[in-house]
């Protein structure tokens, strides 16, 4: 432990706080170390300080890995600071590491003379062994390029709560307290917004909410009496400029949720949200079960495909009907987006992407299901197919689902992903009033009734609910007659159903916005295309790059499916295409098949997002040859 000196005087220059412009830490232990909570709370009181944020939860792939392990390792990171934040951050300015495990883990994150906070009291041979040390690296000189901060915060912590009379395993686990209360002082944080909610979450057991908050307070006043060593003192970092307004912190979860909530009542109609729990797509779930005053029914079926046919099954009912699910649970709905596709009925169906393929690494992230979503059905079956950017943009993308959904009678498919999912930033919460509506119009006049006679603008059939007199129908998976509705075999009827449902999506491309560029100009050197989760590190890439004089632009694509109009020509201004992706160039194969265009692959499948520095040495790279 280090020597504790109190301080009656103004600290002196060395314990003084060092202004910084923004700073990147990682929390990392066992899963039942508290990381992912500690990480929201501080992102909580970091959101009330003012500055701008981007998160990063990376559970360990594995339910319940042995403790101690490196498999069971639980991470959250955190870029915040006074300048606009867009990803979660390169190599961290600090890690925190409960154990050795998690430090072997999180160490290759860290940047050279970053600070390490470690619980000593962890590093026994025993848990040096689990995590494959052959040397204690609190001893042999190896953490020599970094600031260690080592402290028996196991110790300081049964200390701290002696006084409640807790059992030790119980005691421990208020170690994520003592360890966030430090890490609280050490940036300047309030603890009240942690204060208050221990208060709440523990209202029938008062004597554990004062031992986590007894915990806390330990923590921070080490930090403010102790002599830390290595010349280590606290940091100040300033407010955000951002633009004036009400904010919250969201993740991509709850964003999409309330989007969906928001799509239904813009179109005038209930929610029917049908699922099964996979990872990372239960969260929504979790979420809207607890959105019933907003005219949301959810239901938790047995299995993939009852959940999308029950789903499909309240569409027809006339409700809205939406499914959720990760790239395995898609593929078994694969034959049930058909039929809504045949049936002609709107359907969202939300894809929280996970690396894979099959069970893959459930709680790693990936953009591998671009493919599905497209193409991933038995015959000429096209839909709707669009993607989120970030956890703020999940709920302006569900609204655009919706919309397209319901005016063109098609399942749409909503593509996010586990980073998106569960990651969070600042959310300026919109004017509700300030959105169009697009109210939904179910036919009701029986005269002149066909179930597929076409819309001729848009080409959607008319929705009509059972039960309205004299507008009785047949529906299912079987090929329509083009005029009556009824079954028919005939092929030349087929060719016409099919081209009819191939120009009903093809024509949507006419109501979608033109692409533009996100940033730089509409000609130059290099585009670098994104879709979905890389958008931050993109943006901050070519921003970067651009400020150096290079004459490379970021154009990100929101609807996949059909593509915009004008894209094509927006690509052809460029010398080279570039598509960072989170698989193995998926979307760079679908602008070559409709552009003909040279687009090259920056491919990453480590189930982690792209670093801005991977993709500033790719366009570098490039530009130089």
């Amino acid at each position: 432990m280090p020597r504790v000196t109190t301080l009656k005087e103004d600290p002196p220059e060395s314990l003084q706080r060092q202004e910084l412009g923004s700073a990147v830490v990682r929390f990392a232990g066992d899963s039942g170390d508290g990381m992912q909570f500690i990480g929201s709370q501080f992102t909580q009181s970091t959101a009330l300080c003012g500055n701008d944020l981007a998160t990063f939860p990376d559970f360990p792939a594995e339910i319940r890995a042995p403790a101690g392990t490196t498999f069971g390792v639980s991470a959250f990171q955190i870029n915040f600071g006074a300048t606009v934040i867009k990803t979660s951050g390169d190599d961290c300015d600090m890690v925190v590491a409960m154990n050795p495990a998690a430090l072997k883990v999180v160490l290759p994150e860290l940047k050279l003379a970053g600070l390490i906070l470690v619980d000593s009291g962890t590093f026994t041979e025993r848990n040096l062994h689990k995590a494959h040390y052959d040397t204690n690296p609190l001893e042999d000189g190896s953490l020599t390029p970094y600031r260690l901060i080592e402290l028996d915060i196991s110790a300081m912590t049964l200390e701290a709560v002696k006084e409640f009379g807790l059992g030790k395993k119980e005691a421990l686990r208020c170690k994520n307290m003592w360890t966030l209360g430090l890490v609280y002082w050490m940036y300047d944080r309030d603890r009240q917004v942690t204060i208050d909610w221990l208060n709440v979450k523990f209202t029938n057991l008062p004597d554990l909410a004062a031992a986590n908050i007894a915990a806390l307070n330990a923590g921070h006043a080490f930090g403010e009496t102790a002599e830390i060593p290595d010349g280590v003192h606290g940091f100040s970092i300033g407010k955000a400029d951002i633009a004036p307004g009400e904010y919250r912190t969201v993740t991509g979860a709850e964003a999409l949720s309330w989007g969906l909530v928001a799509g239904a009542k813009l179109a005038g109609l209930k929610m029917t949200f049908c699922s099964y729990p996979i990872t990372p797509a239960s969260s929504l779930l979790h979420t809207l079960c607890n959105l019933m005053d907003y005219d949301v029914v959810t239901f938790q079926a047995e299995d993939e495909i009852a959940a999308v046919c029950t789903a499909i099954g309240a569409s027809y009912a006339g409700s809205l009907g939406i499914t959720s699910s990760s790239g395995p649970g898609i593929a078994l709905k694969a034959e049930a987006i058909g039929l809504a596709i045949s049936a002609e009925l709107p359907l969202i169906v939300v894809n929280s992407q996970r690396a894979g393929p099959s069970t893959g690494m459930p709680t790693k992230t990936e953009q591998s299901d671009l493919h599905q979503a497209v193409f991933g059905r038995n015959a000429d079956s096209p839909l709707v197919v669009v993607a989120s950017r970030s956890p703020s943009d999940c709920f302006d993308v569900a609204i655009e689902a919706v919309r397209l959904s319901v005016k063109y009678m098609t399942p749409a498919i909503l593509l996010t992903d586990g980073y998106i999912g569960n990651a969070a930033e600042p959310w300026l919460i919109p004017d509700f009033e300030s959105f169009e509506s697009f109210p939904v119009e179910f036919r009701t006049d029986p005269e002149g009734y066909q179930p597929f006679l076409r819309d001729e603008k848009t080409l959607a059939r008319p929705w009509a609910t059972p039960g309205t007199p004299g507008l009785e129908h047949r529906i299912g998976g079987l090929e329509k007659d083009f005029d009556t509705g009824h079954i028919s075999y005939d092929s030349a009827n087929h060719q016409r159903m099919t081209e009819i449902r191939v120009a009903k999506i093809n024509g949507i491309a006419d109501d979608i916005p033109l692409q533009t560029v996100e940033e730089g100009d509409d000609k130059g050197e290099m585009a670098v295309v994104g879709w979905g989760s890389t958008f931050g590190p993109i943006n901050r890439a070519v921003s970067a790059l651009r400020d150096e004089g290079g004459k490379v632009s970021h154009i990100h694509i929101r609807h996949i499916w059909p593509l915009p109009k004008n894209l094509g020509d927006l690509l052809e201004g460029f010398d080279q295409v570039l598509v960072p992706e989170l698989n193995k160039g998926q979307l760079s194969t679908v602008l070559r098949s409709q552009y003909l265009t040279d687009a090259q692959t920056l491919s990453k499948v480590s189930g982690q997002p792209f670093k801005i520095s991977e993709i500033e040495a790719a366009i570098r790279d490039r530009l130089e040859k």
